[in-house]
């Protein structure tokens, strides 16, 4: 059984307590938001993550170091690790949730959408398989933006797993029903395997939906809970 764990939290103040857990590069990228919500988004996801870190790894919080080397271009904008640390992270956020997800090493993706807003036509048609967009034909206009954001988290959340995000496309991957436990059916693309990909729908916070994915073929168990800081 592999274990995960996903704490989320509101954005937090831009208090000098939080800012001093920031490195240089991770300055630089909280400078480069324009918006007070983006800064505001961005601090609280590397507080979260460096708390969850430090306290699986039995490290004061200010001596955790992340390193978010993009593997593709360089830059620090990747996925935030802990050299040499037997654990893998992954951060979402949308609206006023930020979450972190947590493994002792198994690759985890987690994506967190609010689902109160309108799905257009469009991007349904963009983001799901044939298979998909029949199971939620139908539904009220509230149900279908429900089920539409169901399917776009399970995929986000594999697609980050991988490492590889929007490089698979959307429409290559196809889950299970909406309202039945999140299953990976098929996929036409390499890096994903049915049989060595699992995921949860989680509960996240009213007017939200999340979704967690983790690449291994060992059964999951995963839990959630709101962060103290």
């Amino acid at each position: 059984m592999i274990e995960c764990a996903v704490r989320w939290s509101e954005p937090l103040p831009a208090e000098p307590r939080f800012l001093a857990l920031l490195d240089e590069p991770e300055q630089g990228r909280y400078a480069n938001y324009r918006q007070d919500i983006d800064k505001r988004r961005f601090l609280t996801g590397r507080v979260l993550a460096k708390t969850v870190a430090a306290e699986r790894l039995g490290l004061a919080v200010e001596a955790v170091k992340f390193d978010a080397t993009c593997e593709d271009c360089g830059k620090p904008h990747g996925r935030p690790k802990v050299p040499g640390a037997p654990l893998m992270l992954s951060i979402s956020h949308s609206g006023d949730l930020i979450g972190v997800a947590a493994t002792a090493g198994t690759p985890v993706g987690l994506d967190v959408e609010t689902a109160t807003r309108r799905a257009e036509d469009s991007l349904m048609e963009y983001a799901l398989t044939p298979a998909e967009l029949a199971a939620i034909s139908g539904l009220s206009d509230e149900q279908r933006a429900t089920a539409f954001f169901t399917y776009w988290t399970r995929k986000e959340a594999v697609m980050k797993a991988t490492g590889k995000g929007l490089k698979i496309p959307l429409q290559s991957i196809t889950f299970s029903g909406y309202d039945e436990q999140a299953r990976l059916v098929r996929s036409t693309h390499q890096a994903l395997d049915p049989d060595r990909t699992r995921l949860a729908d989680l509960k996240a916070a009213e007017g939200y939906r999340a979704a967690v994915a983790l690449i291994t073929s060992d059964d999951i168990s995963v839990t959630e809970d709101f962060a103290p800081l």
